[in-house]
């Protein structure tokens, strides 16, 4: 992994780190908190030059930071569900249709952060993973936010509608308003790939589409911007349905 934030989140989550380089030309006032995290749990510290970190994290901008990490692990789909339990909260979910753009995958988990829904949960086949340029993206998100990778994402949500989740597919062409649109019950929000939108069976899935008002000349959204809005949206109606934060309200309305 490699960068300030998501070495430094990584530290503060007690990811387990081999080793950490620096730059030798990196700013004390960057580094310092690191080497202080770094001290605090043991962990080698390696001063360098910037080739040894360009080869290190190829084509990722470092910032003078680069970390050997454990391989990060996948949760499963019930741990999402129990996560939202255990805070006596409706599940919020972001479910991802062969989203394939690292960016947008770390831009997600950033929000899904941000918004306190639950989790992520992603198919194993023509899906990004949790690589260093999701990591650096997510700016230390990932450390945070459970990813659950599933062989079949039809069968989950099958899954999770016997668990009582309503399914919600973002569709651009979808009659539904978002913001007309009951949120604030147990909701996995479907969002699909960048190019082709979601899939038939997927599609075929979903309780019901919503989507987002457009008024200017294109008609979609980047998948990582749609995602923050609809999480945000869902926030909003159930701050205002309880008085704080995201927590249980009813079904959603189709």
């Amino acid at each position: 992994m490699a960068g300030k934030h998501p070495v430094l989140e990584a530290l503060k989550a007690g990811r387990t780190l081999n080793k950490i380089w620096l730059s030798n030309q990196a700013q004390k006032s960057l580094v310092q908190p690191i080497l202080e995290e770094a001290k605090g749990r043991g962990v080698v510290v390696q001063y360098a030059d910037k080739r040894k970190l360009d080869s290190l994290a190829p084509g990722i901008q470092h910032q003078g930071v680069v970390a050997q990490a454990a391989a990060v692990s996948y949760a499963e789909p019930e741990e999402l569900l129990a996560r939202a339990a255990e805070r006596g909260e409706a599940p919020l979910i972001v479910l991802l249709d062969e989203v394939e753009d690292p960016h947008n995958l770390g831009s997600i988990l950033r929000s899904v952060d941000c918004t306190g829904a639950h989790g992520v949960i992603v198919p194993k086949r023509r899906s990004a993973s949790l690589t260093a340029v999701v990591a650096k993206t997510s700016a230390g998100a990932v450390e945070y936010v459970p990813v659950a990778r599933v062989s079949n994402l039809a069968q989950t949500i099958d899954r999770l509608k016997e668990a009582g989740v309503w399914i919600a597919g973002a569709a651009g062409e979808a009659k539904d308003d978002v913001y007309a649109t009951d949120l604030t019950g147990p909701i996995a929000i479907v969002i699909g790939s960048e190019g082709k939108g979601l899939s038939r069976l997927i599609r075929e899935k979903c309780d019901f589409l919503i989507s987002l008002p457009m008024f200017g000349k294109l008609n979609s959204l980047n998948a990582s911007v749609a995602a923050g809005i609809i999480l945000y949206e869902a926030v909003r109606q159930r701050l205002a349905k309880r008085g704080g934060g995201p927590g249980k309200g009813g079904h959603a309305s189709p």
